[in-house]
Parts: C-alpha cells; structure tokens; sequence
C-alpha cells in the first residue's frame, strides 16, 4: 500500500487534508514526532494483534505515543490475551507495512479501536500507510474516517501515576 491508496481513501470519505511525507523514516514515535514537531504523546500508533475472537484476522489498537498496551485490560475488552502480530503477517493482515499500519484502507477483516490515551488531545498524528508518512486528523475525524468500531482502554503508563495505581 501507498500514501496515495490511503489519500484516496480519505478522500472518498470527504476528507480534504494532507498527508504528510518525509525523505526518511518516520516509523517510530520518537521520529514520527521530530518530523511532525509535535511531542510524542500526540503520536497515535496504530499496534496490530491477533484477534483473539477471530485467530485470522487482526485487530488494530490506535494508542497515544507514551501509551503501553497492558495485557490485563487487553484481554477483559478483547477475550484474549493481545498476541503482537509477526513481522510476516502484519501486511496481510493490516494492509500496510511495517512501520506505516494506520487505521485507513486496512486489510479486509481488520478491526479498528481507538484507546482512551488518544482523548487528551484535540489532534493526533497517525501514519498514512508508509514508514514516511503521517497526517493530523482531529479524534472525531479519526474516529469517523478510521471506521473504528469504538474506543477502548488498554493501555496503561499515560496517566499520573495516582490513577493507574
């Protein structure tokens, strides 16, 4: 997949934004963060598991940048404990490479959540199915645009301490 499949994507939808791309890689939340100029929080990575409910197909947690999936909370909203896709699987299964898995234009199948981490933000920044690319999307486009069935919380280190205590 490309950032053109994924803007055409966004666009059918009505979607009138850019996509941002880079000359060199963007595929970690520290570099997607320096090539936005934005903090890393504000970095939504889209992590890809096995669906537990449904062993063949993925799903696909949109999380903030200083967001950990923990496993406890993982598997009271899925059934399962989250089994991180392998490297082999993670294009079939999401649509897009390593590095580049975002909410849009996924592989059939693909079940989309947005993590509570994400709600501390007016805009985040996704990938846009390439290890150089991103774009800003507000949490309501990206919960429209994405096509994710709800959000959920399963990830823990983003709150203060006295909270996840």
């Amino acid at each position: 997949m490309s950032t053109a499949h994924v803007q055409d994507f966004l666009t059918q939808r009505g979607w009138s934004g850019t996509i941002l791309e880079f000359a060199e890689s963007s595929a970690t939340v520290e570099l997607a963060a320096e090539k936005v100029g934005t903090d890393p929080q504000r970095i939504a990575k889209t992590l890809g598991f096995y669906d537990p409910s449904e062993p063949e197909a993925a799903v696909l947690v949109v999380a903030a940048g200083d967001a950990k999936v923990n496993g406890g909370m993982f598997k009271r909203a899925f059934g399962g404990k989250p089994r991180m896709l392998k490297a082999d699987d993670v294009l079939p299964l999401t649509g897009h490479p390593i590095g580049g898995v975002c909410p849009f234009a996924t592989a059939s199948g693909a079940r989309i959540f947005l993590d509570e981490s994400l709600r501390r933000f007016g805009s985040v920044y996704p990938a846009a199915g390439t290890a150089t690319s991103a774009v800003e999307m507000g949490l309501d486009e990206l919960e429209q645009l994405s096509g994710a069935e709800g959000w959920v919380d399963v990830a823990k280190g983003w709150r203060d301490e006295e909270e996840e205590a």
